[in-house]
């Protein structure tokens, strides 16, 4: 793939990841109510670099054609959005799903089936309709939804365990599987309380 086509390529996606990202930050506001707080932390959004993109073809046995990029990745546009609360994210999924122009491709929740890792998120791939002049296609964007405290567990593991060799693997997973539980109780002790302010 040459840089020309790379550039091509991701014209929609920019397009459709843009597009979604003004409707979380909608989906964000409340329209009636004052005292319902704000769901969304922040937003973070990306699209896959070429590199990226040719070195995912090629774990899949695929040559870095367009065409390939186009049949075969969902997440060449991507957006992380962190909330506060688990019960936000399903909120916030709910919302997303009710709006007529979007179609969910595919969907997997890490949050009630979280990895043996202890990894929790919810990831949902939404396929959002370009106009254009001569056409309309769907392309997909890969949705990211975690809490806070989901995104720092995330991000630390990430930080410790990516591509590093360990002497003791068991006991390095079996420690990042406790700060999973011991964030996930913190979590919910928050909600708790703020759901005894709302009574």
């Amino acid at each position: 793939m040459t840089n020309e086509q790379y550039y091509e390529l991701i014209k929609p996606y920019e397009d459709v990841s843009q597009i979604m990202l003004t409707k979380l930050e909608i989906l964000n506001h409340s329209i009636y109510s004052k005292d319902t707080g704000k769901p969304i932390h922040h937003i973070q959004n990306r699209i896959k670099d070429k590199k990226s993109i040719e070195a995912k073809l090629e774990r899949l046995q695929l040559t870095d054609s367009v065409m390939n990029a186009k049949d075969h990745l969902m997440d060449i546009a991507g957006l992380r959005v962190i909330c506060y609360f688990p019960e936000e994210i399903y909120d916030l999924v709910q919302c997303l799903k009710r709006q007529a122009d979007l179609i969910v491709i595919k969907e997997t929740d890490y949050i009630k089936q979280p990895k043996k890792s202890g990894y929790r998120s919810f990831h949902i791939v939404f396929g959002v309709p370009i106009h254009c002049l001569d056409a309309m296609e769907y392309y997909p964007v890969e949705v990211q939804l975690r809490t806070m405290s989901m995104d720092f567990w995330a991000s630390m593991e990430h930080r410790i365990c990516y591509k590093k060799e360990y002497d003791d693997k068991d006991k390095v997973s079996r420690e990042m599987q406790q700060y999973a539980m011991a964030l996930e109780l913190i979590e919910s002790r928050f909600e708790q309380q703020l759901k005894d302010q709302r009574l």
